[in-house]
């Protein structure tokens, strides 16, 4: 699944590819990429990075605590969209799933949320725009960034898409 002239994906293939597929070799990140996330986490949350660089913070579906994942913004047709590189074993999928889509966007400031799981069938395009976007992602997802369409269509159903929507606070929320 490459368009890359002898079958060889270049972005695939060199040594930042090779270390970001280490530091998530078993489908979560390691020391070294936890600590880089921290990281990241922080200088997103604070606003530092690019706008598309932002924290998603959730609730733990089982510590019950805020935990923050740096994440790229997808902007695709005007809407905006969070893609897991990792697919369905993303930690932070899980935790939207059970938190009912409810979560934070930080970037400079504070943005409360409600994600919508996209469905397979429109997932493609908002994929190959973040593979634009996200060039730490590359490593992770099969196909490259430059593939028709029809590529993207063919792993959809492998990596879950949340469309962001602002959710306003509940009247329970401004009683306290």
């Amino acid at each position: 699944m490459t368009n890359a002239p002898y079958g060889v994906d270049v972005e695939k293939t060199g040594l930042s590819a090779a270390l970001g597929r280490w530091m998530y070799r078993s489908g979560r990140p390691n020391r070294v990429a936890s600590l880089l996330n921290r990281a990241s986490a922080i200088l997103g949350a604070v606003g530092v990075w690019p706008s598309r660089m932002v924290t998603l913070e959730v609730r733990g579906r089982r510590s019950g605590r805020i935990i923050s994942f740096p994440l790229v913004l997808t902007e695709h047709e005007g809407e905006r969209y969070l893609v897991s590189m990792l697919g369905e074993g993303a930690n932070w999928v899980s935790n939207v799933r059970a938190a009912g889509g409810r979560a934070t966007l930080r970037h400079g400031r504070s943005e409360a949320v409600r994600l919508e799981e996209v469905d397979t069938r429109v997932r493609a395009p908002i994929l190959q725009r973040y593979l634009q976007l996200a060039p730490g992602a590359r490593p992770h997802v099969p196909v490259d960034r430059r593939a028709p369409l029809a590529e993207f269509e063919q792993i959809a159903a492998k990596y879950p898409v949340f469309h962001i929507q602002a959710d306003p606070p509940s009247p329970q929320d401004t009683l306290s």
